[in-house]
């Protein structure tokens, strides 16, 4: 009995070598790495359309220029009230930085009056009826925020009238568009691929005009009225970006 054990010991010893030989090589793979979400990559270039509203103030100052060629200066005022309109531009990303061009149009109704400081017995009015922008944009972008300046024409429509300051009657009005310059500043914020929304201040620079009622100026006979106009306005914004978040970033393999 104990020669066949220590016979079947050693054929096991003999055959297991060569049956561990006929198995196949035992491999190792590297682990794959974690995987990372990809970072979107924002992209401001494309049209866009969108809608605003806000505040505006007007600045007015009224002066008399007589047929003789003299200036008289009567008052100034200042006046609050809404705005709401809408824009629409294109523009381009080169890195961070972005360029644009815009128009915007706003409808408004901002008026002031005032009595006459050389005659007491009429009032002289301003209504600003609508305005419009047409800027040049350039701009910094990190993520989906975008802080920009802008700057270029500017054109108003407004209403000019005197008025008895007993009876409230108008004695004459006439209507008038102005041209100037504007400056602004914003800032604006990807809250979806196509969706963005921001805040705006501009500024806008209408310089002086003149003038003529239908009527002869009761206040200065045959004078007309010299009116310089500055306005002020905050807008938010809502836009819509053709285009949206660009590809993400291509994820390398191991």
């Amino acid at each position: 009995m104990k020669k066949f054990l220590l016979g079947t010991l050693g054929l096991v010893a003999m055959v297991a070598p060569a049956f561990a030989a006929d198995l196949p090589a035992r491999t190792y793979t590297k682990a794959p790495p974690p995987m990372v979400p990809p970072t979107p990559i924002y992209d401001w270039t494309g049209f866009y359309i969108g809608g605003n509203a806000g505040w505006g103030e007007s600045h007015s100052c009224t002066d008399f220029v007589s047929v003789a060629g003299l200036i008289t200066t009567d008052a100034c005022v200042s006046k609050s009230g809404g705005l709401v309109g809408g824009q629409v531009g294109y523009r381009w990303q080169v890195g961070q930085a972005v360029f644009g061009l815009e128009a915007q149009g706003d409808w408004a109704d901002i008026r002031s009056q005032h009595v006459s400081l050389i005659n007491p017995t009429f009032l002289t009015g301003t209504k600003l009826d609508a305005l419009g922008l047409f800027t040049g944009q350039i701009g910094y972008s990190w993520g989906p925020s975008l802080l920009y300046v802008k700057g270029g024409a500017a054109v108003t429509s407004n209403t000019f009238n005197i008025t008895n300051a007993f009876t409230g009657v108008s004695f004459t009005s006439t209507d008038a568009t102005r041209w100037g310059g504007t400056v602004g500043i914003g800032w604006e914020y990807l809250i979806t691929p196509n969706w963005s929304i921001g805040v705006e201040y501009d500024h806008l620079f209408m310089g002086h005009a003149n003038v003529s009622f239908p009527l002869a100026n009761p206040i200065v006979l045959g004078a007309l009225d010299r009116i310089s106009q500055d306005v002020d306005m905050v807008t938010v914004r809502f836009n819509w970006e053709f285009g949206g978040y660009g590809a993400p970033p291509v994820v390398s393999r191991y």
